[in-house]
């Protein structure tokens, strides 16, 4: 499978699992059911924009949610949503459901909740629906080199 996350991983040469679905998952509970891992351990990458067009991905682990007003507070913007499905495509370059914090087509701001250190194997998307990827979380946190914050809500 060769997707901008796998691509990028090899490039870089990281040690990483490719784990195939036996269907796209819509869920993160889902997904994790595909691959047989703790939904804890699944990353979840939330593309947020700003009223002037400002972007930053928010990763936070599977169950939680991400606080925007948390977010919106560290750069100082003064409102903060969840990006549509065909700003997602544009900045990103991946569709919503595979978007991983690694593999984008532009560089964007990281930020990682402090929750995603808690495991040493950490699960993102391929960047296609039929499959994910597993890798060390210290592998990850070198690859985005990510600001930490609380953004859960």
């Amino acid at each position: 499978m060769n997707t901008p996350v796998t691509h990028y991983l090899d490039k870089e040469g990281v040690e990483y699992r490719l784990l195939h679905h036996s269907q796209p998952a819509k869920t993160i509970e889902e997904a994790a059911r595909e691959r047989g891992v703790d939904p804890r351990q699944m990353v979840k990458s939330i593309l947020l924009r700003d009223m002037a067009g400002f972007h930053v991905l928010a990763c936070v682990p599977g169950p939680a949610q991400v606080d925007p007003k948390k977010v919106r507070a560290m750069f100082g913007c003064r409102r903060m949503t969840c990006a549509d499905a065909s700003d997602v495509e544009k900045v990103t370059g991946l569709v919503i459901g595979t978007v991983a914090p690694i593999g984008l087509k532009r560089p964007l701001p990281v930020i990682f909740d402090h929750q995603i250190t808690a495991h040493t194997l950490v699960n993102i998307s391929s960047g296609d629906r039929m499959a994910g990827v597993e890798l060390a979380t210290d592998d990850l946190l070198v690859l985005c080199d990510p600001l930490f914050a609380d953004i859960c809500r």
